[in-house]
């Protein structure tokens, strides 16, 4: 099988981006991935990730590439952009939130259009939306309180409706509730 071929199969679950990282992991040189760009199968689309030029968008492209700028395998959408993308509350993020792992050293920090967060995730934190890493509904959620930087209305809007479509349970939601109260106040 041909290098574009097996870089093909990985983008086919990663919204056609691939990176270096995956590249290597084939045995595929950074070298091949420029000539591959170079010939136009690829675009580059910043360091150190490409995207297969016939690829067709989706609503979760850019989101897809947020988590893979990072460069870290563990990277998940975090915060608002979970809450957003989950569909939990109002809220219109200006930025990608991104949640790496707390000894990552991230270098490319994507500019005004990411925002990175340091976090250890549990595997019962991260889940997946639309194919793309994200954190859970109760993650996201404890994450927005922690960060205090999301308007109250909003998070008690995303209890509400996580708890209401039975995605957190309503213990969680009580908890969720008082620490709301507790931390931000009224």
């Amino acid at each position: 099988m041909t290098a574009q071929k097996q870089l093909w199969e990985i983008a086919m679950d990663q919204h056609g981006y691939v990176t270096t990282s995956d590249a290597r992991s084939l045995g595929v040189t950074p070298a091949a991935l420029k000539l591959l760009a170079h010939r136009g199968v690829l675009r580059n689309e910043g360091y150190g990730v490409y995207r297969f030029s016939l690829f067709p968008a989706s609503a979760a492209d850019d989101y897809q590439h947020a988590v893979l700028r990072t460069g870290k395998p563990g990277a998940a959408l975090s915060h608002e952009t979970a809450l957003d993308v989950l569909d939990l509350c109002d809220v219109n993020p200006d930025r990608i939130h991104v949640t790496v792992p707390r000894a990552a050293r991230v270098r490319r920090q994507g500019g005004e259009q990411l925002s990175l967060h340091q976090q250890d995730l549990g595997t019962d934190e991260v889940g997946w939306w639309e194919g793309v890493r994200c954190v859970t509904e109760a993650t996201a959620i404890m994450q927005v309180i922690d960060a205090r930087s999301t308007p109250m209305h909003l998070i008690r809007q995303a209890i509400d409706t996580a708890r209401s479509h039975g995605r957190i349970s309503p213990s969680a939601a009580e908890h969720f509730s008082k620490k709301l109260e507790r931390d931000i106040g009224t």
